[in-house]
């Protein structure tokens, strides 16, 4: 079978603006408005602790962002008003924070419906995105793809935090108001510029009027489809491994590897790289075996889960061993692990959700990420909890973490065993509908849509 030939890179380089702009308004406001909160107005830590976890639990929202772009048909709209929710969204957080110098309670209520928007709008716009181009892009580019996106999603965390940390010193509140209006207009313009023309005028599976069901029983429906609950179930369980180990490793380095806050800070930097060369690693062999498709990346799924278990407990083992264990090798292995089972299960994801009933993909790609977005919520925390449970019956925090590190690993032993399933029964669905997609790129990219 000749493989489709789909969105042009160019094509694909624009969506993954999207997600640089989605990245840079998150980053914001997320770890920027947390920092002002602690350090400069001095309140409790579980203030934007809270706030954050709103912004992650209001993504439940997202199967019913799906199904409505579902029965539109078209993901433009959705992308293009879900960004300009997070824009003004992010203002109003920032607007908050600055309130809360004032009243902490009127601060709070103003923060609280900006980030509540923020998770609105995130989920809007990163949903129908991914809807987008699991309908658009060639079923050999997905994982080179994934790997383009997350790694544009990436950039716009690292140029945002750069730029606007410049910006805001020396520090006022005008400032922080100025430098985050100024992100969120950006991002809105370059998602407008960057979605016009790319999406096809004319979209195949759009429901009529009078075939429109219900949004539960349609979310029932989908469900019911084997796949898809297996998949829900794997992304929830490898989600939450992931991010179990966020807000504990930096200070398992203090505590028993005895690095100062530069040294642990550069450890982070190490795990980073290692997390982008497993992606590169994923899109390169998506590249060069790309007849293998939804197998190949359920290789690497299955396998990133596996080495990132072994790499969880050779660290838990080498607090046992820190005169001569390799700290920094043993966090780049974690990373590149991390990052090649990630950016699979990404790709995954695009080509499954084409995979079943036909014109659900939003609802599919929704469910997805309503079940990522709860395990990063509870990942985290959970995993500081876990921390300070065991250090209440441990003594030594070698051990104590150790033990934390070790459950994770089983964690991802358990996301290992539910990704064996990723794709089985339903390789020659996609392989059959992934032409049609193909196609209508190819008659965008004719027209010079693209």
């Amino acid at each position: 079978m000749t493989p489709a030939v789909g969105l042009s890179w160019r094509g694909i380089v624009r969506l993954g603006l999207i997600q640089t702009a989605l990245g840079a308004v998150i980053v914001l406001t997320t770890s920027t408005l947390n920092r002002v909160m602690v350090v400069e107005m001095a309140l409790p830590a579980m203030l934007p602790g809270f706030l954050v976890a709103v912004h992650h639990f209001v993504q439940l929202a997202r199967p019913r962002i799906g199904f409505g772009s579902d029965i539109g048909g078209r993901r433009t709209p959705w992308i293009v008003g879900g960004m300009l929710l997070l824009a003004v969204s992010g203002v109003v957080a920032a607007l908050g924070t600055v309130l809360m110098a004032q009243s902490v309670y009127v601060g709070s209520l103003v923060s609280f419906l900006g980030f509540f928007g923020i998770g609105l709008g995130s989920g809007a716009t990163g949903t129908s995105l991914l809807v987008l181009l699991a309908k658009v892009v060639a079923p050999e580019r997905k994982p080179a793809a994934a790997t383009l996106v997350w790694f544009m999603m990436i950039a716009g965390f690292a140029v945002t935090a750069g730029v606007a940390g410049h910006f805001l010193d020396p520090f006022s509140p005008t400032r922080l108001l100025a430098v985050t209006a100024t992100v969120s207009v950006l991002a809105f313009l370059t998602t407008m510029v960057a979605i016009t023309g790319v999406e096809p005028a004319k979209v195949s599976g759009q429901v009529a009027a009078s075939e429109k069901p219900a949004f539960m029983p349609a979310l029932q429906k989908i469900w019911q489809e084997r796949q898809a609950r297996q998949f829900t179930l794997f992304v929830f369980v490898s989600m939450l491994a992931y991010s179990f180990q966020d807000l504990i490793l930096e200070p398992y380095a203090g505590l028993v590897f005895d690095l100062t806050p530069g040294q642990s800070t550069q450890l982070a930097g190490t795990q980073h790289a290692g997390v982008l060369l497993g992606m590169a690693a994923v899109a390169a062999s998506g590249s060069l075996f790309s007849r293998h498709g939804v197998k190949l990346l359920r290789a690497w799924t299955v396998g990133g889960c596996l080495a990132s278990a072994l790499v969880l407990l050779a660290l838990a083992s080498g607090g046992l061993r820190v005169e001569d264990w390799h700290l920094s090798s043993n966090v780049f292995l974690l990373g590149f692990a991390n990052g090649a089972f990630a950016v699979a299960a990404i790709a995954a994801m695009m080509t499954l959700a084409s995979a079943g009933e036909p014109g659900r993909e939003g609802l599919r790609m929704g469910l997805w990420g309503a079940s990522q977005a709860i395990a990063f919520a509870l990942g985290g925390f959970l995993g500081t909890v876990a921390v300070d449970v065991c250090r209440i019956w441990i003594d030594t925090p070698a051990h104590a973490y150790g033990l934390v590190f070790t459950f994770e690993a089983l964690l991802f032993l358990a996301a290992a065993w539910l990704g064996l399933g990723i794709g089985r029964g339903n390789q020659q669905v996609v392989a059959q509908r992934a032409p049609a997609f193909g196609d209508i790129a190819v008659q965008e990219v004719m027209t010079g849509r693209h």
